[in-house]
């Protein structure tokens, strides 16, 4: 263990609101409990879910850091009992609950993994909360198999850059939705077979289109609302749909007979509040399945732009604006 200050510079959330409620704060430096290591943070990855707990929509869990900030990389200066497998001085990225804005962060142990060769620190801070996000839907809720045609919607996100390059590097048809032909275009450069511009064109028509009209195998949405009945008419039979966001809202209308005629599977999940041991489960499958494609380069996180992490509330704005292509990253200077 390196001697670790006293202090720490962090970015918390002062009240509920825009990105200007984003300041920098001094905090106590965390320590490693058991099974935990204390990283000092080189980089930390901004997500939409930032943006719903700085609004106040989304709290950490019980337990969890209240500082926003749910992936970082960086170096481990300290290990708590328990915690194998990992030593000072170990490069990490990691996936948090809470508390990744900061100076240094506590994180399990078991949601660490190596930095793949290569890649900067700001590149891996870019990784967990879009893979881990990916592949548990992907893989444990949807069921994908080599062959299958993925629908993915937001294809421009991190999520949905992520989720194009995994599944045709794992042998599927990417297909994705993005606000403008110029996205639609950099999702087709990702690895997709065709983006979709769907401020123009219908993405159930081109779907049904690619697939000689049966329909795509799985949809990703981030979207909800009325996207939901348009999945279900875009959907194959025996398809899944997979729910990780509603930005057109929660609460909709349904016409269950088309999913019943259809025999699909409409499913969903969260990451946040999950268990430790949920969460390592899934670092386990990366580190079988998807770290080669990133050592590799067959997969890689795609870096919009970073900012200072003083600067975080530029990068919420940014965020908001829905014009990125990518991750945004905050940095500390470490």
């Amino acid at each position: 263990m390196t001697a670790l200050p006293e202090t720490m510079t962090a970015i918390a959330i002062a009240a509920p609101g825009g990105p200007d409620v984003l300041i920098p704060v001094t905090r106590p430096t965390p320590h490693a409990g058991t099974g935990e290591v204390v990283i000092k943070v080189a980089a930390a990855g901004v997500n939409r879910p930032d943006v719903f707990q700085r609004e106040g929509h989304y709290a950490p869990p019980p337990g969890a850091s209240d500082l926003p900030g749910l992936e970082v990389a960086g170096t481990v200066v300290a290990v708590g009992l328990g915690a194998h497998n990992l030593e000072v001085g170990d490069r990490v990225c990691a996936l948090l609950a809470g508390g990744g804005y900061a100076e240094y962060c506590a994180a399990p142990a078991v949601q660490c993994l190596p930095i793949p060769s290569g890649l900067s620190f700001e590149e891996a801070a870019a990784i967990p909360e879009t893979f881990f996000t990916v592949w548990t839907n992907l893989v444990d809720r949807a069921r994908f198999e080599p062959g299958k045609s993925v629908l993915i919607h937001g294809g421009t996100s991190g999520i949905g850059t992520t989720a194009i390059q995994l599944v045709k590097a794992l042998g599927g048809r990417a297909f994705a939705t993005a606000g403008g032909q110029d996205k639609a275009r950099a999702c087709e450069k990702l690895g997709a077979e065709r983006g979709i511009d769907y401020k123009t064109e219908d993405f159930v028509k081109i779907a049904k289109d690619l697939t000689q009209g049966r329909g795509v195998d799985i949809i990703i949405d981030m979207v909800g609302g009325d996207y939901v009945q348009r999945n279900i008419q875009a959907a194959a039979i025996d398809g899944v749909i997979v729910s990780i966001a509603f930005l057109h809202g929660s609460k909709i209308e349904l016409d269950l007979s088309q999913v019943m005629r259809k025999r699909l599977t409409l499913t969903g999940s969260t990451l946040r509040p999950r268990s430790v041991e949920e969460k390592g489960a899934i670092a386990h499958d990366l580190a079988a399945r998807v770290w080669p494609l990133l050592q590799s380069g067959a997969v890689k996180p795609v870096l919009y732009r970073t900012y200072p992490l003083k600067d975080a509330s530029d990068a919420h704005r940014l965020m908001e604006s829905s014009t990125h292509i990518g991750k945004i990253v905050l940095v500390t200077g470490a």
